[in-house]
């Protein structure tokens, strides 16, 4: 059950307006790694949950992040406010107001023609919100790390849109919006590390011939060593013989087939074999035309000269 708060839970003051940072701003509305994302992404994800601390604590922050939709939602109104009116009361002439919405880089057209000024489920390039933004798995390990990435990438797109504007009372509220991101990833990092263990994710172990094994594949200038590839517990492979077939298998793929269709199969093979040794004339030779060569001589369309050949006419 849900019961709305008409106030917001942080003040919303926009010192102008600004239809081209309205349009921005719809990034974190209905974009990607914006709030209606995190909310459905959490609240999923609690409904499902089975433990009983991680359950409320996904519920809380799924709340949160509908009331940070809602702040993000009155940032794009406020912003969309005069053009709103103008638009809708046609003050000024067909040119004039064409040149606002649209003039000057401003792509605010999007939000101003389709939604009125309104907060619209999309991102800032006009793209509608879907649910395949949402990436859980249904495995806490998993899924808490996901959660972990997701805070982290709503805080750097909240860290651009912050570098875009000098209005004070936005850059305020985002900087709110930004923090909170880092609560969440905080509290997301906890709930991860109380699990144990929590690595790898799910239950399976991974094959111990290859859990540790680095194949550096990508070989040449620019190679570098490092933790990750590195180190006492890793065995770091470049014998390009030893990066293939390393089950020790033929390294081809193979299956069992009944009988009956392997004959199939070798009769399709038979019927459909090509010839190495043809050289047949396309469509495109024909097409070509007569060509003539460096030397002077002319090729005919599918006719390819030997050397020291006489030109052909």
């Amino acid at each position: 059950m849900f019961a709305h708060n008409k106030r917001l839970q942080y003040t919303v003051r926009v010192n102008e307006p600004n239809p081209g940072l309205a349009n921005l701003m719809l990034e974190q509305f209905g974009g990607p790694q914006g709030e209606l994302a995190a909310a459905m992404r959490y609240f999923t994800q609690a409904v499902s949950e089975d433990d009983p601390g991680r359950k409320d604590m996904l519920f809380d922050i799924a709340t949160e992040e509908l009331s940070h939709l809602e702040v993000i939602g009155h940032i794009v109104a406020m912003l969309n406010k005069g053009a709103k009116g103008e638009l809708a009361e046609a003050v000024d002439s067909e040119a004039d107001l064409y040149k606002k919405i649209q003039g000057a880089g401003n792509d605010s057209h999007v939000t101003q023609v389709l939604y009125g000024g309104g907060p619209a489920l999309v991102n800032s390039a006009g793209v509608p919100w879907t649910s395949a933004y949402i990436d859980t798995i249904g495995e806490p390990t998993a899924d808490l790390r996901s959660n972990i990435a997701a805070e982290a990438r709503a805080k750097i797109v909240y860290e651009r849109l912050i570098a875009l504007t000098d209005d004070p009372g936005v850059k305020e509220a985002l900087g709110f919006l930004m923090t909170r991101e880092i609560a969440h990833q905080k509290s997301f990092e906890k709930a991860l590390y109380a699990i144990t263990p929590n690595f790898p994710p799910g239950k399976m172990p991974g094959d111990p011939r290859f859990a540790n094994t680095y194949f550096n594949m990508s070989q040449g200038p620019g190679e570098v060593r490092g933790p990750w590839n590195q180190g006492e517990n890793w065995d770091f492979v470049t014998d390009r013989d030893k990066q293939i077939a390393v089950d020790g298998g033929s390294g081809e793929a193979e299956v069992k087939l009944p009988a009956k269709d392997v004959d199939i199969l070798r009769q399709m093979a038979e019927r459909t074999m090509s010839d190495p040794g043809s050289d047949p004339q396309t469509g495109a030779e024909l097409g070509m035309g007569n060509q003539t060569l460096a030397d002077g001589r002319t090729v005919s369309p599918g006719v390819k000269p030997s050397p020291g050949s006489p030109p052909l006419h």
